[in-house]
């Protein structure tokens, strides 16, 4: 009976492992990728939420995607915004408003999140400022894409681009 019950158990932990492995988590890391420019973010959904202004709040620092701070990495030396910007790996935050965002490239990595960002603003890199526009149709999910000489950033109803090359 106790040999019964030890298997009985071990297979019931291993089935649980297993299907916690394959559980995808609900907000995917994704990466959109550029000539020379990657941005690596967490890929949330609307899911019939009022995004900006509520989720997200207007004028208040966010990681720019969900779970982990979304990172950009440049191969080369470029430009984000018409700032110049030197080839490496940095945070990307964004403050969103009604009108503009503002962008800021940070190198403190590897964060969760904005919860320390005050305490890392020290390390920031650069800012820079882009209009907001309306999207054609609701977007379900938050998505970046990288085409040539911008990054475009569009969730819900909101349309951002910014220069990057």
């Amino acid at each position: 009976m106790k040999q019964f019950l030890l298997i009985f158990a071990l297979l019931a932990s291993t089935s649980s492992l297993v299907s916690a492995q394959e559980k995808k988590p609900a907000s995917p890391r994704v990466t959109a990728e550029g000539k020379n420019v990657k941005v690596a973010y967490g890929q949330p959904s609307k899911k019939g939420r009022v995004i900006f202004g509520e989720l997200v709040p207007y004028d208040k620092v966010w990681r720019l995607g969900a779970n982990e701070a979304t990172e950009i990495t440049f191969a080369k030396d470029g430009s984000f915004g018409g700032k110049a910007v030197k080839a490496g790996t940095y945070t990307l935050f964004a403050i969103p408003a009604k009108s503009e965002w503002t962008f800021i490239l940070n190198s403190d990595l590897k964060q969760w999140g904005a919860y320390k960002y005050d305490s890392i603003k020290v390390n920031n890199v650069l800012e820079a400022k882009a209009p907001v526009t309306k999207t054609k149709a609701p977007v379900e999910k938050l998505t970046i894409t990288l085409p040539a000489g911008k990054m475009v950033v569009e969730w819900d109803e909101t349309h951002v681009e910014v220069p990057v090359k």
